[in-house]
């Protein structure tokens, strides 16, 4: 599928739902450059259609977008790529302060914290991470 920059394609056999799918691509595009800042998304059920899926699907990945400020909504004008490099920044900042308070009101050292963190990002990213 391809509308301008946005190129998207479904794996029905892939072991990720096809709305985490069209979510992973799209914010690795914007994140890469790929969609640039403002590039206008096509609408949830254009967006369905050319990749056949189900509309709700399709608004589902777009609201998972939002929430992460990858992609904005802006009312009957449509979606979006936002400027999601400092929003994700300041989030993962935000999510790593948290993390650090917690561990340390568990009673963690440096070492075990770090461990924990090192163990969910090799799970999260894979092996390599």
């Amino acid at each position: 599928m391809s509308s301008q920059t946005l190129t998207i394609t479904i794996d029905p056999a892939a072991a990720e739902a096809p709305f985490e799918q069209v979510r992973t691509q799209i914010a690795d595009q914007a994140r890469t450059g790929a969609l640039p800042v403002g590039h206008k998304l096509p609408t949830v059920r254009g967006l369905a259609g050319e990749l056949g899926l189900a509309a709700n699907t399709v608004a589902k990945a777009y609201r998972a977008l939002e929430t992460d400020g990858v992609i904005e909504t802006r009312g009957r004008n449509g979606s979006f790529v936002a400027a999601a490099g400092d929003a994700a920044e300041k989030e993962a900042a935000a999510a790593a302060a948290a993390y650090a308070r917690r561990a340390h009101r568990l009673g963690l050292d440096h070492a075990a914290a770090l461990a924990a963190v090192t163990d969910a990002l090799r799970a999260a990213y894979g092996p390599g991470a």
